[in-house]
């Protein structure tokens, strides 16, 4: 399947086929192309799938947070006019998923998180004094996976290449400890929106028992786990990542 990227305004996103939207949010170290198994999947279920490129090392530094991004994807599907959508989220993509159904509720049909921040994680931030070691960040990039194969050298190379151009790095801190400032564990309780929570058994980012945590805490949501599997399931395994998602949406009705 082609892959286009289209531009609308100061937006920038892929887009596919036709139906309810899913609109998904990568993660602070993710690409767009994290999400190939979805984007090959559901177009042909009859979804419509968005991928927004997050302004992660775009924003003036001052506005480089969680809340900004959030206030970005509000105005991104509402200039697109998307309607209800569903969200889904890796990582920090989760966390901003998880705010933006906190503050907009109205625009959220449902959410589906994996991997998600927003109630813990361990954080990247003491490999970067060593940044310049190639060894070490690709051991880094290995150890976000199950198997440290799926951390292909051009994973790797992102990862290093962002962590050693200073103004990425810089926004990358400030975004990460955004994310830890905007703890989610008082609002979840109140969040009545259907969640999907899809966990690899074996991440070591956001253990199993934060999964287990969202579950408990969100009032509506379902929590499905992937053996073998790290901090990025639908990379991992996106064939049991789709199949779990697709019969949660199914049984949902959305």
């Amino acid at each position: 399947m082609e892959k286009h990227i289209q531009q609308d305004g100061k937006f920038r996103f892929f887009e596919f086929g036709e139906g309810q939207p899913l609109v998904i949010l990568h993660g602070l170290m993710g690409g767009l192309s994290n999400f190939d198994g979805v984007m090959n999947f559901f177009p042909q279920k009859g979804y419509k799938v968005i991928i927004p490129e997050l302004p992660l090392y775009e924003l003036p530094l001052l506005k480089t947070n969680i809340k900004t991004i959030t206030t970005y994807i509000k105005e991104f599907i509402d200039l697109r006019q998307y309607g209800k959508v569903v969200l889904i989220g890796n990582s920090l993509g989760g966390h901003i998923g998880l705010l933006t159904t906190k503050l907009y509720p109205e625009i959220v049909k449902a959410l589906v998180i994996t991997g998600s921040s927003g109630l813990y994680e361990s954080a990247m931030g003491e490999s970067y004094p060593k940044r310049g070691d190639y060894d070490y960040i690709k051991q880094k990039a290995e150890n976000v996976f199950y198997d440290p194969e799926v951390a292909t050298k051009a994973i790797v190379d992102d990862v290093y290449n962002t962590v050693n151009d200073r103004s990425k790095l810089i926004r990358t801190l400030a975004i990460a400890k955004s994310a830890i400032r905007h703890n989610m564990a008082k609002d979840l309780p109140k969040m009545s929106t259907p969640t999907c929570i899809i966990w690899g058994k074996q991440d070591t980012v956001t253990p199993p028992n934060v999964a287990e945590d969202f579950n408990k805490l969100l009032p509506d949501s379902n929590l499905y786990w992937i053996d073998k599997c790290g901090h990025a399931a639908m990379m991992e395994h996106p064939n049991k990542f789709n199949e779990l998602l697709y019969n949660w949406l199914t049984s949902r009705n959305l």
